[in-house]
């Protein structure tokens, strides 16, 4: 399973790593509907979670000194058979899908309950299953084409579990709708690209694409193929301005799902574009930089501010949450403008440490939903009294979603704040910090309504069971933990820079 013996067999149970990290949940969703029980449901989905959550961390472990894993599916060795490709960048987002994953089905046990009809809660654990799959699957393949496949097995079954959400709200049938109408054509330029690259190349191995296609950065084809793949993947990891389908999708979805979307599903999709931006067709290419420069820095600078503006306007906390998201993810893609190792360090840990951050924010909001009814600002006055431990993790989020300093949020701005000087764009450099302002005003609304005003008389909210409790308490834990200690987060996402930068080199058999 390394680069230096492309005839190595998989002998030993370690060797299989890569390809158990996918099969276990896709083969736990089908045995979960056959045997058709509601409580076995959810603990096969804890076990097939947990234990993709293990096998990336083993995989993180053998790989952060920058070497990778290729492992053979079937034995075929690439090009001509299907690889997974394991480095530190795939390691480190594959980690925090699976932990991600792991850690919302404890909330989901009590907060499907109450949210999703009982007929189909065995249904909402296979689907969950299956976009974990779909999710864990874009990022371990070194195939293109699987990418896409990968894509179409999470997004199917997202937007069933968004549409999951009419229960409580039939809106959310519509944001479903809108999703898929959206998600659709997104794919549909993906696989765009992917078609135009195999004709130009004639594989659809990762490794071997960005060797055929090295010196071609003057070929017609190639560019559009380019175009393509961003744009369809820029319109799902909701890219200002192809970000439309986020704010009901988010709003509207159960809150098991809102957590679990909002703190993977667009994560995968801007792995996928680091991917093929960086290993497949590399900075060398003249219309790639004029790309990040001319679309990436002003579309990222407007998600920025446009997006944390409508946040501060909203009344409904998911939603202001939802339009949150949109912002955090401007500052993703303008580290990956920046084109220089710290700015995609910046860009990769902050993948990460939005994805603790915000997960924990969309669990307390659910907890609050859970007595009050609705995300409503005027539904959740004084709950962070009546709800101390969920305030408590609520508001330790949101200081890291503002970057106050000792927060996760405080090292990913940071080192893109160190990233935009260090090309002496002092200009960005002042915006970031002037955009994680309008992020104080949105986030100080929310502690206002948790805590500054008074609850209804009657209101009998207390902290949500254990279950629930406990999973919000560690991820904001986490978003102060990986505020001080970095070793593992901005050490990881170092590595994967560097690998990153490295091109279609750090690729080669």
């Amino acid at each position: 399973m390394s680069a230096a013996d492309p005839h190595y067999v998989a002998k030993t149970f370690m060797d299989h790593l890569p390809i158990l990290q996918v099969v276990i949940p896709l083969i736990s969703a089908p045995l979960i509907i056959f045997i058709g029980n509601r409580k076995l449901a959810w603990i096969i989905a804890m076990i097939a979670s947990a234990a993709a959550f293990v096998i990336a961390c083993l995989m993180l472990a053998q790989v952060k000194d920058g070497s990778f894993i290729s492992y053979h599916i079937g034995g075929w060795a690439p090009p001509l058979g299907i690889e997974y490709r394991i480095d530190a960048l795939s390691a480190f987002v594959l980690m925090l899908i699976s932990g991600i994953a792991t850690i919302v089905l404890p909330y989901a046990y009590t907060s499907v309950k109450s949210e999703i009809p009982k007929r189909l809660h065995t249904l909402f654990y296979a689907l969950f299953l299956l976009c974990l799959t779909g999710l864990l699957g874009m990022v371990a393949t070194g195939d293109a084409f699987n990418v896409f496949v990968f894509l179409e097995i999470s997004s199917l079954s997202t937007y069933v579990l968004v549409a999951m959400g009419a229960g409580k709200d039939t809106r959310a049938l519509t944001a479903a709708y809108d999703y898929l109408i959206m998600g659709t054509i997104g794919a549909t330029f993906f696989v765009i690209g992917l078609g135009l690259l195999y004709m130009t190349t004639g594989t659809l191995n990762i490794a071997d694409l960005a060797d055929r296609i090295a010196n071609q950065g003057a070929n017609r084809t190639v560019q559009a193929a380019f175009t393509f793949i961003v744009v369809g993947m820029g319109l799902k990891a909701a890219m200002y301005p192809l970000h439309h389908w986020l704010p009901n999708a988010y709003t509207y979805a159960p809150s098991a799902v809102t957590t679990f979307l909002g703190a993977t599903a667009t994560k995968a999709a801007i792995y996928v574009l680091l991917r093929f931006m960086f290993s497949v067709f590399s900075p060398g290419f003249h219309f790639e930089d004029w790309t990040l420069y001319l679309i990436f820095i002003p579309f990222s600078l407007l998600a920025m501010f446009a997006a944390s503006f409508v946040a501060v306007f909203q009344t409904n906390l998911k939603r202001m949450l939802a339009f949150s998201s949109i912002a955090q993810i401007g500052y993703m893609l303008l580290g990956i403008a920046m084109l220089n190792a710290t700015g995609l360090s910046a860009s990769i840990v902050h993948l990460v440490n939005h994805g603790m951050t915000k997960a924990a924010l969309f669990m307390g909001v659910g907890a609050m939903v859970l007595y009050s009814g609705s995300a409503f600002f005027d539904n959740l006055n004084g709950l962070g009294r009546k709800m101390p431990f969920t305030g408590a993790a609520m508001v330790a989020a949101g200081l890291s979603l503002i970057g106050v300093p000792g927060t996760a949020g405080f090292i990913s701005k940071w080192v893109l704040v160190q990233a935009a000087f260090e090309n002496g764009w002092w200009i960005i450099a002042i915006a970031i910090m002037l955009s994680s302002l309008l992020a104080v005003i949105y986030v100080w609304r929310m502690f206002e309504v948790l805590y500054l005003t008074a609850p209804a008389e009657d209101c009998t909210a207390t902290d949500p069971p254990l279950p629930m409790l406990i999973p919000m308490l560690i991820l904001a834990f986490a978003c102060i933990w990986f505020g001080f200690d970095t070793e593992l987060t901005l050490g990881s996402a170092r590595v994967a820079a560097e690998g990153l930068l490295a091109g279609s080199a750090g690729m080669a058999h």
